[in-house]
């Protein structure tokens, strides 16, 4: 399964436009615009087993900073004011990674 099974290639490139110059990336709006507000929780934990690159069940800063990439091959790293940022409003525990929930 890939991301655009999930969701629309037309929202996708949406939200990675809206975020294309370096510290542009609100996690908020991305998710808003690429439309992952709107799916369901069964649909987000799809989402983010094809995020999580090692399959590991989290997310790391790693993996964090190719988050866009792994939306579009040619998207931009994110920055890392930027995956800082991502980590810290999504990383309820403090662990240093993101879990599924």
């Amino acid at each position: 399964m890939s991301l655009t099974d999930i969701l629309s290639s037309s929202d996708i490139a949406a939200a990675l436009r809206d975020c294309q110059a370096p510290d542009s990336f609100s996690p908020k709006k991305f998710f808003q615009i690429s439309g992952m507000c709107k799916k369901s929780s069964s649909q987000l934990k799809e989402i983010f087993r094809i995020l999580d690159n090692d399959q590991s069940g989290f997310i790391e800063e790693d993996e964090l900073k190719y988050f866009l990439q792994r939306f579009e091959c040619g998207a931009r790293v994110l920055t890392t004011s930027e995956t800082k940022s991502f980590l810290a409003a999504a990383d309820h525990d403090g662990d240093g990674k993101i879990g599924a929930e």
